[in-house]
């Protein structure tokens, strides 16, 4: 997994009143918890905002006034109606223990079933993983070379050493359904059987 480098200061008080001035400041009140006590303070909203607005998905090296952690966005609060970032929780992570993440869904190569005319459909966006820190990748990369007309990859399918998925197993990630004008028979082949989405 990328990791991201955010610096932020310590909070002297932890209330509503001071919440809105950091947030009046440009700042963006933040809390680190799951080792330990919890660490309330405040980083930059320009560079959460690089952070959060992206589609990678980051562990975060802190240095909150010389305290270095390591931590992923569990939770994060948005305005109403402007969505900017009002409040984030880190999760601070341990070598040793399992953290439950969800990673993109990447797609590669060019589908058979895609070029005879068929529609590609992706269910998934994300999906729920959980591994130790070491073992998460930067995302889920599908490889739909093969794939043809009715075919589909399902959470079933998808091995990546030391994760496990918390989706059902039997879910759709990926899929080639049949679209008009597409010819079912024009991407078939001798060494591969259907499988029905």
């Amino acid at each position: 997994m990328k990791t991201a480098h955010l610096s932020g200061s310590l909070r002297a008080n932890v209330g509503k009143k001071d919440a809105a001035a950091l947030r009046n400041a440009g700042l963006v009140p933040c809390v680190l918890y799951g080792q330990g006590e919890q660490t309330h303070f405040a980083v930059k909203r320009t560079e959460i905002d690089k952070i959060v607005f992206s589609p990678e998905v980051y562990q975060v090296a802190l240095d909150i006034e010389g305290k270095k952690a390591v931590g992923i966005i569990r939770e994060l609060q948005q305005h109403p109606t402007k969505d900017t970032i009002q409040h984030v929780d880190f999760y601070e992570l341990n070598d040793s223990k399992e953290v439950r993440v969800k990673l993109p869904v990447r797609i590669t190569g060019s589908s058979r079933g895609v070029m005879a005319g068929g529609k590609l459909m992706t269910v998934f966006r994300q999906l729920q993983c959980i591994g130790l820190p070491s073992a998460l990748p930067d995302a889920i990369t599908l490889d739909i070379t093969k794939l043809r007309i009715g075919q589909s990859i399902r959470v079933s399918s998808i091995e990546i050493p030391g994760v496990k998925f918390l989706d059902p197993a039997n879910a759709v990630v990926v899929a080639v359904k049949m679209a008009r004008g597409a010819v079912k028979g024009a991407d078939a082949g001798d060494d591969e059987e259907e499988e029905e989405a």
